[in-house]
């Protein structure tokens, strides 16, 4: 005598047109336990019903009026709702032509009628093994892909929170409040967003932006913080923190950290190849580093410093415009206006106290 199957809540949906072969596979499968069997017996409700209940077993009278079984599978295989549906097809034909077509065509077995009732519920338990076993594994990958979510989100933020601190701990020895790494971030996002940059892309350059005077943390106190204007000697100790900054970023696999790299090297080159640490001319200038460094003059100019007092936002813009062509790429400067709103909102939002 058969045993009580294993899996008595496994939704089974028969598919037959034929009133008594329905009520002897339901009571084979009633009295062997299952207790969730959903019938149809009209061929052209199995999609929408399938759609519903998403059975776990499909048994599947391959000859019917209107729609053969093959066409059902048919229409079930292009849903494409699920990548493992057990069906077992049922005919009376002892055709094997017809049968290798029937498992051509997705079935995963096949049962000729009157069929014997031990068969039956021995094909379903192995059926139904195999479905089982195949959705413990669908729902460990999803729990193993969210978790991978999720520390890639944690890696993700403890990245941003790392050079958040960093670029803290710089402006402090510069004497800054630490509203420069923010403004600088809102700037460079805007202007990505202008240049039609993808999101992730802004937000890369808007993150990394914070790393672009990290190489001051190498320049003595003596410089870095010097009220007045610095002697030759002193401006070229102070040229290094480019080089500096580039060296403590370098060699690593971090995206922030390898455009951290780059910006940090190149925002003061400039468009005519006056700039430094290596005279980069134009768009051997990375545009990273071409965003950077307008946006960090901007700020600087519109900033109190030890050496200066704030400039008017009109009048770094004024300077901002001269220097289009010679400093600055003047297509960015060009740029830069277009989204004059976004920067005096962010200058006013995130100005010095």
């Amino acid at each position: 005598m058969i045993k009580k199957e294993p899996y008595p809540d496994a939704k089974i949906l028969i598919v037959d047109d034929e009133a008594t072969s329905v009520r002897l596979l339901k009571k084979i499968l009633n009295d062997a336990g299952y207790m969730n069997l959903y019938t149809v017996r009209d061929p052209d409700k199995v999609q929408s019903i399938y759609q519903s209940i998403q059975p776990d077993l499909l048994v599947l009278d391959l000859h019917m009026p209107h729609m053969e079984g093959f066409k059902i599978m048919d229409q079930l295989r292009t849903l494409g709702q699920d990548d493992y549906l057990p069906i077992l097809v049922i005919s009376q034909e002892r055709n094997r032509v017809i049968q290798f077509s029937a498992l051509e065509a997705g079935a995963k077995d096949f049962l000729v009628k009157p069929y014997d009732s031990i068969e039956v519920l021995l094909r379903i338990r192995n059926f139904l093994e195999v479905r089982m076993l195949h959705k413990q594994i669908r729902e460990q990958n999803k729990l193993l892909e969210q978790r991978v979510r999720e520390r890639t989100e944690e890696l993700y933020q403890t990245q941003i929170d790392v050079i958040q601190r960093l670029s803290r701990a710089v402006e402090y020895r510069d004497s800054e409040t630490g509203t420069h790494t923010m403004r600088m971030a809102q700037y460079c996002y805007s202007m990505s967003l202008a240049l039609e940059m993808t999101p992730e892309e802004c937000e890369l350059i808007s993150t990394a932006s914070a790393l672009h005077d990290v190489g001051k943390i190498g320049i003595p106190d003596r410089i870095l913080q010097k009220p007045g204007k610095l002697t030759p000697e002193e401006w070229e100790i102070m040229k290094t923190h480019t080089t500096i900054g580039s060296e403590l970023l370098a060699g690593s696999n971090s995206k922030f950290l390898k455009l951290g790299q780059e910006i940090a090297l190149t925002h003061h080159e400039k468009w005519d190849g006056s700039g430094y640490p290596r005279g980069l001319k134009k768009d051997k200038i990375p545009l990273a580093g071409r965003i950077c460094g307008l946006c960090d003059v901007f700020d600087a100019l519109t900033s109190k410093r030890p050496y200066k007092e704030p400039w008017p936002v009109d009048e770094a813009l004024k300077e901002i415009k001269a220097q289009a062509g010679r400093h600055f790429d003047p297509e960015l400067v060009e740029e830069f206006f277009k989204i004059m709103p976004q920067i005096r909102r962010i200058h006013g939002q995130y100005g010095d106290a």
